[in-house]
């Protein structure tokens, strides 16, 4: 069954030929050979502020690109997510781009009687897999650090807003790796969007 699927790069560096580019070009051609609706959001290449305050992060946004990202999250059925990782975690401008698209009133809301303690996703009814690449062996994230960068996105912003499942896709050693390596990830995520997940 044909889903609708947004591709979301979170590679600070807009070069074709970074890793996590080319896994998303493989991705979504598969996707649209096997009749997915495709979208896709380079967040290198839009050009949004950092949320600054709380005042900030309670308005709606303003700037275009981020109020054209938001109608595509919740257009999606499906959000698939390629970055490196940075520090154990994700890169300083995916993050900002997500205190842009999962502010309150678009990705989740407060009760009517103003209780800011509790509040609910409005984004249920989606999915999302993150594809992260890293320098360290994929098993060590994993296993020796938890995958506590990517656990936080999945648990603290993803869940939080309501979408579920969220699952995840590591590829380790990327410097290290040889083109016989590359190609199998690279067919991975050919097959991953033919099969839309």
């Amino acid at each position: 069954m044909a889903r609708r699927i947004l591709v979301i790069i979170g590679h600070p560096d807009s070069d074709p030929m970074r890793l996590c580019r080319v896994l998303a070009d493989a991705y979504e051609q598969g996707a649209r050979t096997s009749g997915h609706e495709v979208r896709r959001i380079d967040i290198a290449r839009n050009d949004f502020p950092f949320l600054r305050s709380a005042g900030e992060f309670s308005q709606p946004p303003t700037n275009p690109g981020i109020q054209s990202a938001i109608e595509a999250i919740h257009n999606a059925e499906h959000i698939v997510f390629f970055f490196p990782l940075w520090l154990g975690t994700m890169p300083a401008l995916l993050k900002a781009f997500l205190e842009q698209v999962m502010r309150p009133g678009g990705a989740f809301a407060y009760p009517e009687d103003g209780n800011k303690t509790i509040a609910g996703g409005l984004l249920g009814g989606r999915s999302a897999r993150m594809v992260v690449t890293m320098g360290m062996p994929a098993l060590i994230y994993r296993f020796w650090y938890l995958a506590h960068g990517t656990a936080g996105m999945r648990r603290n912003i993803l869940n939080f807003v309501g979408i579920r499942p969220v699952r995840q896709t590591f590829f380790g050693m990327v410097e290290a790796a040889g083109d016989a390596r590359r190609r199998k990830w690279i067919d991975s995520m050919r097959r991953l969007g033919r099969e839309g997940r």
